[in-house]
């Protein structure tokens, strides 16, 4: 028979559901008797309740509050006493609340809709077509455009929220986005507005209804990226020429006279990857003034992930100001836990950091790097001691400030586990620059691990004659075709 201790440790998974009949049945019988296990467990049903509350924000929002609420709610184990002191706030609580299935998958999620939304080059195929280069030459001349955009994701990576996203972009000043992502279970709406501000080097998100901002700073190759890449049609288009597509002749699409172009060629989402990826993307151009009409999208990775989404309403030459992407965060609006936490890097140097991180934690490395496989290697560590040890270290350090409140201290719990996750997200975000850039990379995460010092982990095509290679112990070199020949042997 399970202890008193020996339950107390079940009730997380019994609260999420993940207990054999057996396991269930006697905790079952333990809380009929035990009044200090019926309120533990009250808390917890708390934590995810708020979590399932949660679905009306997007994928990144959702991690935060619902692993934010997680720790208020564990904090409050002692209520019935007069006062909870710091030394009881439970990290075993918080860790496996944070790293179990929900909310893990919500920040796996959160991955790959920066990768979606940044429009991150994914295609490394050949090809050319005169008339989307004429498309292409219209739509360089364009200086500001707006457009709307509606997407709905679904799968086990995600909640199935469908958002509505309305669009400025300008060369001069930046990006600005209006998010309204809807949850189709209760009708409920949530508001954000984004800036991308490349003078700044900063992506700025207000949420009105939390009264709440957030600032993410961008280091410069992921920044320019992103300036570069942002759903721009110059580069969509210029990502389906390099595809194979076909061209679908005209239609009428309200009332409008369109020509078709489609591509589903795999390599579109190379990067992304995935159990049967499969894409499908339609760009519709008006043959009046052969500039983009509509584009639709359908991407399916099996059970993981399904994403569809149409954008419309192109206005091309929109006259915009600085004052337009000046974000104004009224002065009661205040700041995220997680305000000024970096954005993943992308360089060699942040995959390496990435790399070093997961061997730590795991005594391996990952056995892919595509997005959607790296984002269930990383729902699955839970109850990962290190990131245990590194909240336990932070929170007996500030324990000893008395100037700090529990609010305080546990909004620093919060930001410092997202810092330190945050290069696992990069070693996806590297692997993203190297595929679409024809870098023929490989990646051999299932055969070399920590300890194989000498064997290659990773290796991609700078030129003919030239190849970067990291080996199992992180060290880098740069090779010649001949040099790599011979290491093959």
């Amino acid at each position: 028979m399970n202890t008193h201790e020996q339950i107390k440790e079940l009730l997380v998974e019994f609260a999420l559901q993940e207990l054999s009949e057996q396991q269930s049945s006697e905790v079952k019988a333990h809380l009929a008797e035990c009044r200090q296990c019926r309120s533990e467990l009250k808390k917890l049903e708390a934590v995810l309740e708020c979590a399932d509350s949660m679905s009306e924000l997007s994928a990144d929002e959702q991690v935060y509050q619902s692993a934010k609420e997680s720790l208020l709610e564990a904090v409050a184990n002692e209520e019935d006493k007069e006062q909870t002191p710091r030394h009881t706030i439970r990290l075993d609580l918080i860790w496996r609340t944070i790293m179990k299935n929900r909310i893990t998958k919500l920040a796996a999620a959160a991955v790959i809709i920066i990768a979606i939304l940044a429009g991150l080059p994914l295609i490394n195929n050949g090809g050319s077509g005169i008339a989307l280069a004429q498309v292409l030459e219209k739509v360089q001349q364009t200086r500001a455009y707006m457009y709307t955009m509606e997407m709905k994701i679904t799968g086990k990576l995600m909640p199935g929220v469908e958002t509505t996203i309305l669009a400025t972009h300008s060369d001069d000043y930046g990006v600005k986005w209006y998010w309204d992502s809807t949850d189709p279970n209760t009708g409920k709406t949530m508001t954000q507005q984004i800036y991308l501000l490349p003078e700044k080097k900063m992506a700025i998100t207000i949420i009105p209804e939390k009264k709440q901002y957030i600032r993410t700073p961008f280091d410069d190759e992921l920044l320019a990226r992103m300036k570069k890449q942002n759903n721009d049609p110059r580069e969509m288009i210029k990502q389906i020429m390099k595809c194979e597509y076909t061209e679908l002749g005209r239609s009428v699409i309200d009332g409008v006279e369109v020509q078709g172009f489609r591509t589903t060629d795999p390599a579109f989402i190379g990067a992304i990857g995935g159990d049967s990826t499969s894409i499908e993307f339609t760009l519709w151009v008006d043959v009046e003034n052969w500039l983009p009409f509509r584009s639709e999208t359908d991407l399916k990775s099996g059970e993981q992930m399904q994403m569809t989404s149409a954008t419309y309403d192109y206005r091309w030459n929109v006259p915009v100001q600085a004052s337009d992407f000046d974000p104004v965060i009224p002065e009661d609006f205040k700041p995220f836990p997680t305000d000024g936490v970096k954005m993943p890097g992308m360089s060699e140097a942040d995959a390496v950091e990435g790399l070093r991180l997961f061997a730590e934690m795991t005594g391996k490395y990952p056995k892919t790097l595509n997005m959607l496989e790296l984002a269930q290697e990383f729902a699955a560590l839970k109850d990962n001691q290190y990131l245990k040890d590194q909240l336990l270290k932070l929170k007996e350090e500030m324990s000893q400030t008395t100037e700090m409140s529990e609010d305080e201290i546990r909004d620093a719990l919060m930001k410092k586990s997202m810092e330190t996750v945050r290069p696992l997200q990069s070693i996806g975000f590297f692997y993203m620059t190297l595929v679409p850039d024809k870098k023929e990379a490989v990646y051999y995460g299932e055969s070399v691990g920590p300890d194989d010092a000498d064997m290659v982990l990773l290796k991609w095509k700078v030129s003919d004659d030239h190849y970067r290679v990291i080996f199992g112990d992180l060290t880098a070199e740069d090779l010649t075709a001949d040099q790599w020949n011979e290491l093959e042997r």
